[in-house]
């Protein structure tokens, strides 16, 4: 069978800091310039043997995109980086070359990324990625590609997380890379596009999987973020969860974790021996999401005082148990006025908050928020490159643009400004997405 060639493209996106290069001089954090999604990765493992597999990473290198013994580009974008992922799809076609595009913005999206590739795949991709790649032998590449349903994860191999730790230079060189053990959500939160991309039902790695991305990463002296707050859903999840945990337990070792994800409620809803069992474990951070809860919308309104107490008990209970609570907080939900600015900062310092990080509230294409704002004509445009959590691209309720977009700045400069005595903070200490 002839031999053949894809190369994986990771489209680059703007991040906090490269939008407002102001926000440097007040973080006392090097930027941090984490690893790809998992995508690539997931989608590498289940390449067959007889394709010869390279890979790119956008944001620091050449695509060299006349390469010509590359059969197929694969370009993978969420939407912050949908706009650089379909300028690229662009110029590959100009030269007359096969592209397919995935990911989450192309699964939410696949009308207007198809106007720009030869062929998207969207949802899952090891289900058709099989297909794909014989289109591509067979000149026949074209269209959506989506599988019948959800992929079993008991038969997905490990992600080809190499093809990211090989890349590792001087300017990229994280210290924690993703590790997944779910797929799929049953909630429908207001800003997430999991239930859209990887479905409604809750699908568990095997723990020798979940284990086995762990201990691939620790190999090569990297730690493993666990970013899935789903990990803590009562019941199956759960245990799922505290499953992998015993696995390290029961060998003596701690697992090597940079940060678990978690919300405030479910800091609230989780009984003390669990956390006990998470600080044995070796998880001495939790990566805590705000804004989208009914406790973090609440505590910073002024009109919800039980809401802000609540969120005091969760992040005392962080403390309580040494692990530390490095807290994202959401600001332009419906219920902020302008004074959510200065009621974060109080919070913060009630607390004794020492890591945080600041976002604005985005309506991803695809999300329940999304389709909120569309409907009521309050989307601003659709320049994607500008969806990245750092921008203003909606009508807030309560505020003009220009203020959200003043408070956000305000709010990273505040906070970091009363804590300068800090040393100089490294991505073991603080995941900032800056």
């Amino acid at each position: 069978m002839e031999h053949m060639k894809v190369r994986f493209i990771y489209a680059a996106f703007n991040r906090h800091a490269e939008d407002h290069p102001e926000l440097r001089e007040h973080v006392p954090c090097d930027e941090y310039f984490g690893p790809p999604s998992l995508g690539i990765a997931s989608i590498a493992a289940v390449t067959p043997p007889d394709w010869e597999i390279d890979f790119r990473d956008d944001r620091f290198e050449a695509l060299d995109l006349d390469d010509p013994d590359v059969d197929l580009f694969a370009i993978s974008c969420f939407t912050p980086s949908a706009k650089r992922a379909m300028q690229i799809a662009d110029e590959i076609r100009a030269r007359g070359r096969q592209v397919v595009m995935g990911g989450i913005f192309p699964s939410a999206r696949p009308d207007e990324a198809l106007s720009h590739a030869s062929a998207v795949v969207v949802g899952e991709g090891e289900g058709v990625w099989p297909r794909v790649l014989d289109d591509v032998r067979h000149g026949r590449l074209g269209g959506r590609y989506e599988a019948d349903a959800t992929c079993d994860p008991e038969s997905l191999p490990l992600p080809r997380i190499d093809l990211y730790l090989d890349k590792e230079c001087e300017t990229y060189r994280p210290d924690d890379y993703p590790v997944q053990i779910t797929r799929g959500c049953p909630l429908k939160c207001s800003a997430c596009a999991i239930p859209l991309s990887l479905g409604r039902r809750m699908r568990y790695l095997p723990i020798d999987h979940a284990v086995g991305q762990v201990e691939q990463l620790a190999a090569r002296g990297k730690l493993a973020s666990l970013t899935e707050d789903t990990s803590f859903f009562p019941g199956a999840t759960r245990k799922h969860f505290e499953r992998i945990l015993d696995a390290f337990i029961e060998r003596g070792i701690e697992a090597p974790v940079s940060y678990v994800g978690i919300s405030m409620p479910l800091i609230l809803a989780t009984d003390d021996a669990f956390l006990v069992k998470l600080r044995r474990a070796g998880v001495r951070m939790f990566y805590l999401v705000g804004g989208f809860d009914p406790v973090t919308k609440g505590a910073f309104t002024g009109k919800d005082p039980r809401a802000r107490e609540k969120a005091i008990a969760a992040i005392r209970r962080c403390h309580d148990h040494d692990i530390d609570p490095y807290t994202s907080f959401l600001v332009g939900n419906d219920a902020d006025d302008e004074g959510v600015f200065d009621r974060m900062l109080e919070f913060c310092d009630d607390v004794s908050l020492q890591k945080a990080e600041f976002a604005i509230r985005t309506p991803y294409p695809g999300t329940p928020t999304w389709h909120e704002l569309e409907a009521s004509g309050r989307i601003l445009h659709r320049d994607w490159s500008k969806y990245n959590d750092a921008n203003v691209v909606f009508r807030p309720a309560q505020m003009s643009p220009e203020r959200l977009q003043e408070g956000y700045l305000d709010l990273w400069r505040g906070f970091y400004a009363s804590r300068q005595s800090l040393s100089k903070l490294d991505h073991r200490e603080a995941t900032i997405q800056f």
